[in-house]
């Protein structure tokens, strides 16, 4: 059994379940087919919703061009100020430094203390061999 979307001509959408594509039109050609809320006869297949099935290996390589991606992005747009990432930061967020998009290294002590002052931040931990 196949489950098609089906609209009748009066907007109505609905689900109908046949053999075949071939039954379908078959029991639509004898007048079998209507429109569950209204009883319309005009009706006609609508495309379904289709999911993609891929294997984990193509999962994992989309995955791994995807992390290529925002890495190459960052790199390229935000500046690498290494370890001063923390005090970058606070300075940017006080005015003392343009504001700019900034990419760094932090230690745990030094994020909490972002986070008190109120410094928006976020760690992107990407893999190393994506290359």
């Amino acid at each position: 059994m196949i489950a098609f979307d089906l609209h009748c001509a009066n907007g109505h959408g609905f689900e109908g379940w046949f053999d075949s594509a071939e039954d379908f039109e078959s029991q639509k050609a004898r007048g079998l087919v209507s429109c569950p809320a209204c009883g319309c006869e005009d009706v006609a297949r609508v495309l379904s919703p289709v999911r993609s099935v891929r294997s984990r290996e193509e999962t994992a390589d989309q995955g791994r061009l995807f992390l290529k991606a925002v890495k190459s992005f960052v790199e390229t747009n935000f500046d690498n100020v290494g370890a001063d990432f923390a005090k970058e930061a606070l300075k940017i967020h006080y005015g003392v430094s343009p504001k700019r998009n900034i990419r760094g290294s932090s230690t745990a002590a030094e994020e909490d203390t972002l986070r008190q002052e109120g410094v928006s931040f976020f760690k992107l931990p990407l893999p190393e061999n994506l290359d």
